[in-house]
């Protein structure tokens, strides 16, 4: 080491070793004057390492010993190397916080406050706390005061003397006072208004809760009642007066600063309600009006300052209704919402630095505490605390948490919130974000003990606490229900069936009685397998209860594990492919077309810990796979039982992987690209159909020709097939079209064609419980007086002279989907014309389209359907869209090659390019046509059958609503974004069909 002149080599490593970060700063301070006397006194400068930040201590140090008056200046000192006790709690506090070290140099003699060492000085309560702002008689003096009294909470808490809870419970009766004082100086300025009312101040949040920061907003809420003679209209206005002055004593800031903010947006309506209420103002609007939230928020009111009578009448009134908030609709579902929405609301960049809000943060325990409270103090006066950890305490002592597990979280609350304390501590600032720089992270972590590397010590303990709080909302929540039904060892916890029972149901569970029997047979035992259950079902039950039907969630899981359970690859599947087990909980209780599926082939739950496994196949591969498997089975029946095991499988994929995207994606709907979610799966499902008419028609073939048919045969894929936009219930509309090999005679290409048409129908109409693929042939030539297939020829012919322009309209979606594919596109060769007239439209055709579809609207409406939700038919829905795009397709298809396609998205964006729609106005159509093909593929996926209308069912309605985005709760917000987004495609389709030229 280098040693500059002038500089003791001896000082300059013993402040090094003591911590100092800058020793070359640290001995020119200790030269100064002001320290002269002390400065070579070797207890002041290991009472200075023993700080967090030692060269804070000492600069701080120095402005207070200067800021003293010369003959008081030399006592300190004198006193700070002979009292122990001072000199840990003065240079303790300035080591820690800058902020007060400011007031102490501002306020000089406020150290005194720290001499005293008495009983009563360790444990303050409100009396001991209004004794020290007793002398407050203005906004400054009680600001003044009020940093004294800080000051030795601080010195406490630095010190050791106090733990964190006792460092926030004595923050909270600080606050208490302040607001006591605050009041009585309001009441001082205002006689007038102090006498025409009485009023009480109710504590929320962590003032209410006796667990204070140190820099924290105090909630509060006002409630008034007119004194002896005076009238509500005189008392309100009065008391809101008062309200307001108090809340600028303690909020404004002055030249010395500010207590903190007085937050009264707790209140009923929040910032837009009034200010003050009556007790009976309260009560109508709690009793009517408030959400789950606010009951939760009112879990921790106390009454802290003004009439307390009226404070004490409150929250009596108001308790009742807190303890039977979860027996609310949706209870659960809304605080799982409302913590959501408070990670949503933390930027990016802050998520993994953000203490209390983020995940793993002290805001998870707090929820998870409190929403355990909430369903069990309905039956337990125990758990009625507003205090966290006491509540946890009380959790564990009446079996609700394990005792472990309870222990576990009380450590990494404290050790979070001591963290919390330490960072407000160093500026008297509000902010839970954990500092960045190397120097903040040192002083931090010196200031919780951690001496060999701070820096170092801290992240990994912060690590650690964080980890196991992430797992706190399964560890207090859903682990427990397995110990309801599971052989705990002596001394465990144990949660009662009843109140497991209660906890079931205020889950969500319809059943609790048949959910406790399924955990009792999925994880009762010694078995290997019981015990990958134990470890699995906390999570799952968790991913069920966030779904619209948990008790078909976990049913459909119970099915499943008894179908799979040993087999060896599955619950290692869920157990380390943690993908795996989410996906399969969102797709067992989605509804009931995909566990269906899943149930007839357990096997499928591999695809679900497939990172390419949700991946939807090329029609080229399926067709691959249908062949081989028809080529290999021993008769038709046995190919077409082959292809649906194939259908089955790849439906089920579809379903999964649409279901994951819909309810499991972090995006709102907002964000999500809906039309793309839509044209996977309608792509998807007319693949696979179009594969499973190859393999019936392969197998229809074989049965009796072998491998060559005497006629050419192709089916033509109509409507939403041809269209590539299947849903899940759709039917197969197709066309058959068959011209004879050479040398083979008309009659018997004919009479093989109408055989294989014959075959394929009947073998893909034989009985089964998977989802039906019917074949729909009305679009042919005469509808259903018609023949079922015809030639090449005759199509021609037929469309020559008899065609009407709704067949013209229907060719508009014909595709080949199967059989000869030179056949299919010589069919496609002579329909092009019809479809695309090169003269386009006269006016007399435009006009019967028009007719046809009105005729539609009035005719094919189901009777008592509402014409504003029903999806196909309804206004603005799939028919008001495709009639449009179709008309702009006839009329201007032959000359836009854009617009020749069978696909409705796709051609109304070429119409849009081209100029023939606006924008806006396409968009407007666009937005419709999605929302109503998926309210079509969620009713499917809920209700396992289609239907073209949501749901009556309110169980159903609400998992439609799920798949669609919305919460649960929100099914009106769901009919009404419905109603408001087809209002305006309809607008759109009068416009541009109706009026259209």
């Amino acid at each position: 080491m280098t040693t500059v002149p002038g500089r003791s080599s001896s000082t300059f490593t013993r402040l090094l070793r003591h911590g100092f970060t800058d020793p070359s700063a640290a001995e020119r301070l200790l030269e100064l004057g002001a320290l002269s006397s002390v400065r070579s006194d070797p207890v002041l400068l290991e009472a200075l390492g023993a700080t967090a930040d030692p060269d804070l201590a000492l600069r701080s140090l120095v402005r207070v010993v200067e800021a003293e008056e010369a003959d008081e200046r030399q006592r300190l000192l004198d006193t700070l190397v002979t009292a122990k006790p001072l000199r840990d709690r003065l240079l303790g506090v300035l080591g820690a916080s800058e902020a007060l070290g400011d007031h102490l140099a501002r306020h000089p003699r406020d150290w005194r406050a720290l001499v005293t060492y008495e009983a009563t000085d360790l444990h303050p309560g409100v009396a001991e706390f209004e004794r020290g702002l007793a002398d407050a008689v203005d906004p400054d003096t009680l600001r003044i005061s009020y940093r004294r009294c800080l000051l030795a909470i601080a010195a406490r808490d630095v010190c050791g003397t106090i733990d964190v809870a006792e460092t926030a419970a004595e923050l909270a009766d600080l606050a208490t006072a302040t607001l006591r004082a605050a009041l009585a100086i309001a009441r001082t300025a205002t006689p007038a208004d102090a006498a025409l009312c009485r009023v009480a101040v109710i504590a929320m949040g962590k003032c209410g809760g006796h667990e204070l920061n140190y820099v924290s907003d105090v909630d509060v809420i006002f409630v008034a009642e007119p004194a002896d003679g005076v009238e509500e209209s005189m008392a309100v206005p009065a008391a809101t007066r008062l309200a307001a002055h108090m809340m600028r004593i303690c909020s404004d800031t002055t030249g010395e600063g500010t207590i903190w903010p007085v937050d009264a947006n707790l209140r009923p309506e929040g910032r837009n309600g009034p200010l003050v209420r009556t007790l009976s103002s309260h009560l109508a609007y709690y009793q009517r009006w408030a959400k789950t939230w606010e009951f939760q928020a009112l879990l921790k009111a106390r009454p802290v300052a003004g009439d307390p009578e009226l404070g004490a009448e409150y929250v009596e009134a108001v308790s009742p209704l807190v303890w039977q908030a979860a027996e609310r609709d949706n209870f659960v579902a809304d605080v799982q919402k409302m913590r959501r929405r408070v990670v949503e609301t933390i930027p990016v960049d802050r998520v993994d630095r953000e203490l209390k809000l983020g995940p793993g943060g002290l805001r998870d325990v707090e929820f998870a505490v409190q929403l355990l409270q909430l369903v069990h103090g309905r039956s337990d006066a125990s758990l009625h605390s507003g205090s966290t950890l006491e509540a946890l305490r009380a959790l564990a002592e009446g079996g609700y948490v394990g005792r472990v597990d309870a222990a576990h979280f009380d450590e990494a609350y404290r050790f979070l919130r001591a963290m919390e304390h330490r960072i407000q501590l160093y500026r008297l600032r509000r902010t839970h974000l954990v500092p960045e720089g190397e120097a903040d992270l040192r002083r931090l972590g010196r200031s919780l003990g951690m001496r060999t590397d701070p820096v170092a010590e801290l992240n990994k303990a912060w690590k650690r606490h964080a980890s196991v709080v992430r797992r706190l909302h399964e560890k207090l929540f859903y682990r427990p229900l397995l110990d309801a039904v599971a052989q705990l060892a002596p001394g465990e916890s144990r949660l009662s069936a009843k109140a497991a029972g209660i906890r079931l149901e205020a889950l969500g569970y319809a059943d609790p009685a048949a959910a406790l029997r399924h955990l009792e047979a999925l994880s009762s035992g010694v078995s290997r397998k019981a015990a990958i259950q134990r470890t699995l079902l906390p999570v799952l039950l968790g991913w069920f209860a966030d779904s619209a039907d948990p008790d078909a969630g976990l049913l459909g899981f119970r099915k499943v594990s008894d179908a799979l359970g040993k087999t060896p690859w599955y619950l290692r599947l869920l157990r380390d492919e943690g993908a795996a087990a989410e996906n399969l909980a969102r797709v067992l209780s989605a509804g009931r077309l995909a566990p269906d599926l899943l149930l007839r082939a357990p096997e499928a739950v591999a695809i679900l810990g497939d990172p390419e496994g949700l991946k939807p196949r090329t029609r080229e591969h399926l067709e691959q796979e249908v062949l081989a498997a028809v080529g290999r089975a021993d008769g038709a029946e046995s190919a077409v039982a082959a292809v649906r095991g194939i259908r089955r499988r790849e439906l089920f994929r579809t379903t999964a992987a649409d279901i994951i995207r819909s309810y499991g994606t972090e995006e709102s709907p907002a964000e999500q690209d809906l039309g793309a979610l839509v044209d996977r799966v309608g792509s998807a499902v007319s693949d696979l159909n179009a594969a499973t008419l190859s393999g019936a028609l392969r197998a229809a073939v074989r049965e009796r020709w072998g491998d060559t048919l005497p006629t050419r045969f192709a089916v033509i894929g109509m409507g939403r097939f041809g269209g590539h936009e299947l849903g899940y219930g759709s039917d197969a509309d197709v066309l058959f079209v068959h011209e004879p090999r050479e040398g083979v005679s008309d009659q018997e290409a004919s009479r093989a064609a109408n055989t294989v048409v014959s075959e394929m129908r009947r073998l893909l109409q034989l009985p089964t419980a998977d989802p039906p693929l019917l074949i729909d042939a009305d679009l042919r030539p005469e509808g259903k007086s018609g023949p079922m297939v015809r030639t090449l020829k005759s199509y021609g012919a037929y469309y020559r002279r008899w065609a009407l322009i709704w067949e013209s309209q229907a060719l508009l979606r014909a595709e080949p989907v199967a059989g000869d594919e030179e056949l299919g596109r010589e069919f496609i060769d002579l329909i092009d014309p019809l479809r695309y007239p090169m003269e386009g439209l006269g006016d007399d055709a435009v006009r019967e389209i028009r007719r046809l579809k009105a005729r539609m609207e009035s005719e094919r409406m189901p009777r008592g359907a509402d014409p504003t939700l029903h999806a196909k038919l309804g206004r603005g829905g799939l028919s008001d869209v495709e009639w449009t795009v179709q008309l702009m397709q006839l009329q201007h298809g032959w000359v836009e090659p854009g617009l020749r396609t069978t696909r409705t998205r796709e051609a109304l964006a070429a119409a849009c390019a081209a100029g023939l729609i606006p924008a806006e106005e396409a968009q407007t159509l666009d937005e419709a046509w999605v929302l109503a093909t998926r309210v079509r593929n969620a009713v499917m996926l809920v209700r396992g059958r289609p239907g073209d209308t949501f749901p009556s069912n309110p169980r159903e309605l609400t998992a439609v609503g799920r798949y669609l985005g919305y919460e649960p709760g929100h099914v009106g917000d769901m009919l009404d974004d419905y109603r408001r987004i087809t209002r305006r495609a309809r607008a759109v389709m009068e416009e541009r069909f109706y009026g259209a030229v």
